[in-house]
């Protein structure tokens, strides 16, 4: 008598997940603040107070000369940009909704839902925030040139895709043992303050140097955004295959862990987080 509706076709179907998806990502964005557009403007304002670090930094410490020639600011930018894209993505689905959480009462919720409205929140939200900071920029104080938008946008997906590839691993392994991963999901995301490349070029680095970062995917993606950006880069040692390849393969990792981690969902192991 109230069971609700379904369409049987493989189309109802789809569209029926998509608008599932569509609505968990709503409540997911204003999940963080009950007002969307101040919660837009609080990541904003952490992105150019980011942007603001990294520029008084390069500029009290001398390192200008060792960045592409082109705009300083641009530079720093796609940087932090993509190390905010990845960082967040990765968050965002290490922090979604579980086996065990009460959202996965309701019929039409499951895990999968879950994951992509976090995963698509944080891209909405950083994307959203890239483009007001750089407009402000353009249309404010110098007007920017960007050699191939295409592709440095392309690498802002790959930097979200990666990130949530690494999310997912996180979030599969995250019920057995929750304060280890924990531990090492910040210790991997405060490593990337340094390990993803923003603040030096690859070209510039050594060969010793080289093989500390290139083990990681943003390191690459940083370094081809770059490459798009400025007609005067051209990076040799980093490659956009390298960061989809590894994220394709985490992400293979990360749902046959979740779907594992799943069967063996419990009510308890809400309790440990």
């Amino acid at each position: 008598m109230f069971r609700a509706e379904r369409s049987n076709s493989t189309l109802g179907s789809g569209f029926s997940l998509l608008e599932l998806i569509y609505h968990s990502t709503v409540r997911n964005i204003r999940r963080t603040h009950g007002n969307a557009v101040i919660g837009l403007l609080l990541n904003i304002v952490q992105t150019l107070m980011l942007v603001l670090t990294f520029y008084v930094m390069f500029s009290v410490l001398g390192l200008r000369g060792n960045t592409v020639r082109g705009d300083f600011l641009l530079y720093i930018m796609t940087g932090v940009f993509l190390f905010l894209t990845h960082n967040k993505a990765m968050s965002a689905v290490f922090g979604a909704e579980g086996p065990s959480s009460p959202m996965m009462k309701h019929a039409p919720m499951t895990t999968a839902v879950s994951i992509a409205s976090a995963a698509l929140g944080a891209l909405y939200i950083q994307v959203l925030s890239m483009v007001v900071v750089l407009y402000i920029y353009h249309a404010a104080f110098v007007p920017i040139v960007i050699y191939n938008w295409v592709g440095a946008m392309g690498m802002v997906l790959l930097s979200w895709f990666t990130g949530v590839a690494i999310g997912l691993v996180f979030l599969a392994a995250k019920p057995w043992a929750p304060d280890v991963v924990g531990v090492l999901q910040q210790i991997y995301s405060r490593s990337n303050m340094i390990s993803s490349g923003k603040m030096f070029l690859a070209n510039n680095l050594p060969h010793k140097m080289l093989m500390m970062f290139s083990w990681n995917p943003l390191f690459h993606t940083i370094d081809q955004a770059r490459g798009f950006a400025f007609i005067n880069y051209n990076p040799h040692y980093s490659s956009w295959q390298y960061p989809l390849y590894v994220g394709l393969a985490l992400l293979a990792i990360g749902l046959m862990g979740e779907f594992y981690t799943r069967q063996y969902a419990s009510a308890s192991w809400s309790a440990k987080r």
